[in-house]
C-alpha cells in the first residue's frame, strides 16, 4: 500500500507557522509579554528602568493600536481579536509578519509537496493569514478567560483594602502591585492615569469597553454611581464581587453541560475531513475516476456548503448565552 504524505506534510507547516509566530513574539518581547509570569507587564518593564509616563505611554499604545488601525484593509478582521489579546506587535508588523510565515509555508510547501506553484502560492497565503488569526483568536480567549477569573479576587482585593482605610486610588494600585497579567497591568494603567490627573470612572469605563466585558462594565458603574451620589463603597465592590463570581461559577457550569454537545459539534464538523485526509493517506488514488465525472467541481462545491453549514448551525447550537 502506497501512502500519500502530503496531507501530514501540510499540517506539519501550519503548525510550523504557529510555532514561527509564537517564536517572533517571545524573542522580541522576551518573558514579560507572557500571561503566565507572576510579575505582570507594567511591574516587568519598571524593573527594567523604564519612566513611570513612559511605561504607561507604551502600554498605553500598544492597547489601542489595533482598533485605531481598523482601517488597513483586511485587518479589520483581526484588529478586534488582536485588541482583546493585546498583542504587542503592531498593526504593520502583524502584516509583515503575515507575509514573512506565507514565505516560510510556501518554502515548506516547495520542499516537501509536488503541488503547482499557484497551488502551492495560494496555500502559503491562506497559512500565512489564517496561522497569524489563529495565533492571535487563542491568545485573546486565554487572555480574557484570565481576566474573568482574575476579576472577583482583585474586587475583593479592593474591598479589603478599603475597609482598612486605603483611599480608592490605593486599593487600585494595591491590586495593580498583587495582581498577575491581564488585570494587573491594566489596573496599573488605571492607577498610573489616575496619578497624572485623569477620572477613574472614565478609565474603568474605557477598559470594560476595550475588553466588551460585561463584569467590567458592572465595576465601572459601581464605582462612578458611588462617586456622584455617595455610599459605602466596600459594601458595594463586595456585592459586586459576590455577583461576579457567582455569574463566573454559573459559566462554568454552563461550559461543563455544555460541553458534551460542543464536543460532538466539532466532532461531527471534524469527522468528514478527517476521513478525506486518511482516505488519500491510505488510498492515494482512490478518487481518481470519480475526479473524471462532470459533477465532481459541483459536488466538491456543495459539500463543502453543507460542511460550512453544519459548523455554524452547531455553533449556534451550543453557544448558550447566560
Amino acid at each position: 500500500m502506497q501512502l500519500n504524505a502530503a496531507p501530514l506534510i501540510y499540517i506539519a507547516i501550519f503548525v510550523g507557522v504557529l510555532m514561527l509566530v509564537e517564536g517572533l513574539y517571545l524573542t522580541i518581547f522576551g518573558k514579560s509579554i507572557s500571561l503566565n509570569n507572576r510579575v505582570n507587564r507594567r511591574l516587568a518593564l519598571l524593573e527594567k528602568g523604564g519612566g513611570r509616563e513612559e511605561v504607561l505611554a507604551q502600554l498605553r499604545k500598544e492597547m489601542s493600536q489595533h482598533l485605531n488601525s481598523r482601517g488597513i484593509p483586511l485587518y479589520s478582521m483581526l484588529a478586534v481579536k488582536a485588541q482583546k489579546a493585546n498583542i504587542a506587535f503592531s498593526p504593520k508588523a502583524l502584516i509583515g509578519i503575515m507575509f514573512l510565515v506565507s514565505i516560510f509555508a510556501y518554502v515548506g510547501l516547495t520542499l516537501g509537496t509536488t503541488a503547482s506553484t499557484p497551488i502551492r502560492a495560494g496555500i502559503a497565503v491562506l497559512m500565512g493569514v489564517g496561522g497569524v488569526y489563529t495565533w492571535v483568536n487563542k491568545k485573546a480567549k486565554k487572555r480574557m478567560s484570565l481576566m474573568e477569573e482574575q476579576l472577583p479576587d482583585a474586587v475583593e482585593l479592593m474591598v479589603r483594602s478599603l475597609r482598612v482605610g486605603h483611599p480608592f486610588n490605593n486599593a487600585i494600585n494595591i491590586v495593580a502591585k498583587e495582581v498577575p497579567d491581564p488585570l494587573g497591568t491594566e489596573f496599573g494603567m488605571i492607577s498610573d492615569e489616575a496619578a497624572y490627573g485623569g477620572n477613574i470612572p472614565d478609565s474603568l469605563k474605557a477598559m470594560a469597553e476595550r475588553m466588551d466585558m460585561q463584569d467590567l462594565r458592572f465595576l465601572a458603574v459601581a464605582v462612578s454611581i458611588q462617586q456622584t451620589s455617595g455610599g459605602n463603597l466596600a459594601e458595594i465592590l463586595e456585592g459586586l464581587a459576590k455577583v461576579v463570581r457567582a455569574r463566573f461559577k454559573l459559566f462554568r457550569r454552563v461550559r461543563a453541560i455544555t460541553a458534551e454537545a460542543k464536543w460532538s459539534g466539532m466532532f461531527l464538523s471534524a469527522f468528514p475531513i478527517g476521513a478525506l485526509v486518511m482516505i488519500n493517506l491510505l488510498q492515494p488514488h482512490y478518487y481518481d475516476e470519480v475526479q473524471k465525472s462532470a459533477a465532481f467541481i459541483p459536488a466538491c462545491l456543495i459539500v463543502g456548503a453543507f460542511l460550512v453549514f453544519n459548523v455554524i448551525f452547531m455553533r449556534m447550537m451550543v453557544n448558550i448565552k447566560v
